[in-house]
């Protein structure tokens, strides 16, 4: 559940990298949108939409309810990248487990974690 289903495909396209699968309707304003990178596909619904398919949604509200952990390569750079465009929630570090992350939000406040292993631990 998002509230704009353009922001949040712009946001994982040109800032995450991405790729649009499909939309309803085609162009426009999007009620549902997919985006897939490598095996990873995600679907967003718009709030009204969703929720007119799943009336148990009506008090809910997008984001927060839902992490993503996302294994990624030059964390580094999505680091640096990332640091403008989003609001980072947890700086890069090394954790116990011998794994660099860091944490942002997407647009509608979803909490994903990109993580990379430390070559010397794997």
């Amino acid at each position: 559940m998002v509230k704009d289903v353009n922001q949040t495909l712009k946001f994982y396209t040109d800032i995450l990298g991405f790729e649009v699968v499909q939309t309803v309707p085609e162009q426009g304003s999007f009620d549902w949108g997919m985006v897939k990178s490598g095996d990873v596909e995600i679907m967003f619904q718009k709030e009204a939409s969703i929720i007119s398919d799943y009336p148990t949604l009506q008090d809910s509200k997008p984001g927060g309810a839902l992490s993503l952990y996302i294994q990624v390569e030059d964390i580094q750079k999505w680091y640096d990248t990332l640091q403008t465009q989003t609001e980072i929630i947890k700086p890069l570090c090394q954790t116990f487990y011998g794994a660099n992350e860091f944490t942002f939000t997407d647009p509608d406040g979803y909490i994903l974690t990109y993580s990379e292993m430390n070559e010397a631990m794997e």
